[in-house]
């Protein structure tokens, strides 16, 4: 399976990697090439990198990252687009992700939105889940693609379902944080040990994969990014367009999008999100 990978971020990275691991012979663009190092081939532009394959997957920052890719000088659409498969991880605006499809479809391509629940970790070992959008021809034919990146993988139907239905998972994962975070600083205020703080919680009600998976940040206040302040500010702020366009309140979801823009204000832009907790450390 011979597959193009655009955007070396750390999730991209991890799953890249994953999928050099299962067997993918991959060739890569970046815009940062040093990223690229050691690990693939890589393409002189977007457009040379699916001319040369028949999939290319993206894994980038937001939905203008996307677009610049997919409409930039040299960029996805200036190459053969025709029968191939553009294959999109981002966490995308639910309105921007709409008009993707609609742009690879015009030149004869397939576009499936394909967001992923789960950070650097799963994704190195293929644990991710994945839920897909798009023509139902080419999600069955990319099947075994998804099966080498992740465990769960949910079929979604038409346009911007998954992506909508990422931004939903990313308001639990918010407030959990959040959450998490203010406990360990409470309890650790009472007197307790962090540790132990942390042990308790993962005995009682804060038992989740988001206290596991960051068990050890916090513990250790490692907050080197697996998924940044930055990008979930990003996703609870597109949460609020679907709301709005839903005609729907977002109540918890407004109140964590503005904890972390306070995070953000104090430095932890390109931290992982869980540095939200020292806010509450003060």
């Amino acid at each position: 399976m011979e597959t193009g990978f655009i955007g070396l971020g750390s999730l991209g990275k991890a799953i890249a990697g994953r999928l050099i691991e299962a067997g993918v012979k991959l060739s890569v663009w970046n815009r940062s090439i040093s990223k690229a190092a050691g690990m693939a081939a890589v393409a002189e532009s977007p457009g040379e990198l699916i001319s040369k394959n028949s999939i290319v997957a993206l894994c980038l920052s937001e939905s203008g990252a996307v677009r610049e890719v997919l409409e930039g000088e040299r960029g996805l659409l200036s190459g053969d687009v025709s029968g191939k498969v553009i294959i999109d991880h981002t966490t995308n605006h639910f309105d921007a992700v709409a008009g993707f499809h609609n742009q690879v479809r015009k030149a004869g391509g397939f576009y499936l939105e394909a967001p992923v629940l789960g950070s650097v970790i799963p994704a190195s070992k293929g644990l991710l889940t994945v839920l897909v959008s798009g023509e139902k021809e080419a999600y069955e034919k990319m099947f075994p693609y998804f099966e080498k990146m992740g465990k769960n993988i949910f079929y979604m139907g038409e346009a911007a379902v998954a992506t909508r239905m990422k931004l939903v998972n990313n308001l639990v994962l918010g407030n959990l944080m959040a959450v998490l975070a203010e406990a360990v600083a409470f309890g650790e205020a009472c007197g307790v040990e962090r540790e132990k703080v942390i042990e308790i919680l993962s005995k009682g009600a804060g038992d989740s994969g988001v206290l596991n998976g960051k068990r050890e940040k916090l513990l250790k206040e490692d907050f080197s990014p697996h998924f940044s302040s930055a990008m979930i500010h990003k996703d609870l702020h597109y949460l609020q367009d679907l709301a709005r366009q839903m005609k729907r309140p977002l109540l918890t979801g407004s109140v964590i999008k503005e904890l972390f823009g306070m995070a953000i204000r104090e430095g932890s832009e390109k931290e992982d999100f869980s540095a939200v907790y020292k806010l509450f450390k003060g």
